[in-house]
């Protein structure tokens, strides 16, 4: 479990108001010790009256009457100061068990952002942490977009339909970003405020770093006159929150990194091999069970060496990008688009069959051609299709039969597209009727 700075801070501070509670006790003494002092004095004049007699005991009667009322009045004076104490005493006691269930609850969180699978997963468990700690307050989570140029909101607590956040911004308009640090926006006082906050509530921003980099923003609202005041007093709790997220926010992105490095080709950012052997066993499966076809197109850019020789693998690996875009952008989104190694690439095409597979495959030459003008050289391709279940009855002699297509288009002179061979259809079989020997 991981304790954040702020939660410690919340421990420490505990620890020193016990601590001054501790001092508290030792004053005021001189009171106790005037209060000791009298009980002696009485006592020695009585035992002195006693022992004399006479009239001395007239003059003891009233000294001890006068002590008697200095010890009253001082044992009001410290009864009084006993009751602030208590009072004071069970003030800081109620403020640690705040404290100690805002630590609990801090923890518990921290704990279940560690399942978190995802930002939405992780903004779930920040709304319930936030609405649990800080129940008088309004929330919103910002993360940024794809181009990094922007936050958009993620999660919104309560999610009632009133609440009205600024549905994004840009960092250059939050303080908070800009500094790295907790902002807290008074539009009902002259200090300097984000110019995204609008001037409708107090708000703090709190922006959530971790390993170097900003994950997101926090953001609590209150609707109170003086919300400022209130957001002060929390700004801790809104610091260990963000502390928390923002550390389940950097391990949630270094999870999908991997997994997308793990599926995808680093260079051309396409499915790499091994998911796209693992896709078309899962369409053909698929296509067996409801009698559709599948087809694959088998692509291999034509003197691609030529062109790491002439102009730099910079420029093979630029035209390598380009063609993984253009083939991204002509296919549905069903298809799948795969590095199949090198300078080959497949496209796997569930629910098409042979014809319409090789109009695709013309249409995706044409598009790779195109791209000749736009880097200088010739930049073609050719093209092999296989389609289940017209060439080939499964796996295991589609990708090998399309590739034999390639082939055929490489010897018929490059830049073109080539079919499998169609299979011969399977004869019917007709009953025969059983007859009986004699």
């Amino acid at each position: 479990m991981i304790l954040t700075d702020s939660a410690k801070s919340l421990g420490e501070r505990v620890i020193r108001e016990r601590i001054s509670i501790t001092a508290e006790r030792a004053s005021p003494t001189w009171l106790r010790k005037l209060l000791r002092a009298s009980h002696a004095i009485s006592a020695a004049i009585l035992v002195a009256a006693l022992i004399e007699g006479g009239t001395y005991l007239r003059y003891a009667a009233v000294l001890s009457l006068l002590f008697m009322l200095a010890q009253t009045a001082i044992s009001v004076v410290l009864a009084s100061i006993s009751e602030q104490r208590i009072s004071s005493l069970e003030n800081i006691a109620k403020k640690v068990d705040e404290q100690r269930e805002q630590i609990e609850q801090l923890f518990s969180m921290t704990d279940m952002l560690q399942s978190a699978h995802s930002r939405e997963d992780a903004g779930e468990v920040l709304a319930a942490a936030a609405t649990e700690l800080l129940p008088d307050l309004r929330g919103a989570l910002y993360i940024f977009n794809n181009s990094q140029d922007r936050l958009d909101v993620a999660t919104l607590w309560p999610n009632d339909g009133i609440s009205d956040p600024v549905r994004s911004l840009v960092p250059a308009t939050c303080w908070a970003l800009k500094r790295g640090k907790i902002q807290i926006n008074d539009p009902h006082s002259i200090n300097l405020c984000c110019k995204h906050n609008g001037g409708r509530n107090a708000t703090i921003e709190v922006p959530m770093i971790a390993r170097g980099k900003v994950h997101g923003l926090l953001m609590l609202a209150s609707d109170d006159i003086d919300g400022a005041t209130r957001l002060r007093e929390i700004a801790r709790v809104a610091q260990a929150l963000a502390d928390s997220m923002s550390l389940a926010l950097a391990n949630i992105a270094l999870q999908e990194k991997l997994r997308t490095q793990s599926l995808r080709d680093p260079l051309t950012g396409l499915y790499n091999r091994r998911y796209m052997e693992d896709a078309l066993e899962r369409h053909l499966n698929i296509a067996e069970r409801n009698g559709s076809p599948t087809s694959v197109i088998m692509i291999d850019l034509d003197h691609f060496k030529r062109i790491n020789d002439s102009h730099g693998h910079g420029k093979g690996d630029a035209v390598l990008r380009d063609v993984a875009a253009q083939l991204t952008a002509a296919v549905r989104p069903s298809d799948i688009v795969a590095r199949y190694g090198g300078e080959e690439l497949m496209v796997i095409m569930p629910g098409c069959d042979l014809d319409l597979a090789m109009r695709k495959a013309e249409m995706l030459r044409g598009r790779i051609e195109s791209l000749s003008e736009l880097h200088g050289t010739p930049i073609t391709a050719s093209f092999g299709v296989a389609c289940v279940p017209e060439t080939s009855d499964a796996m295991r002699d589609l990708v090998p039969m399309a590739d034999a297509a390639l082939y055929v288009a490489k010897d018929a002179g490059r830049n073109c597209v080539k079919a499998a061979s169609r299979r011969a259809p399977y004869p019917t079989k007709t009953p025969r009727l059983a007859v009986s020997k004699m």
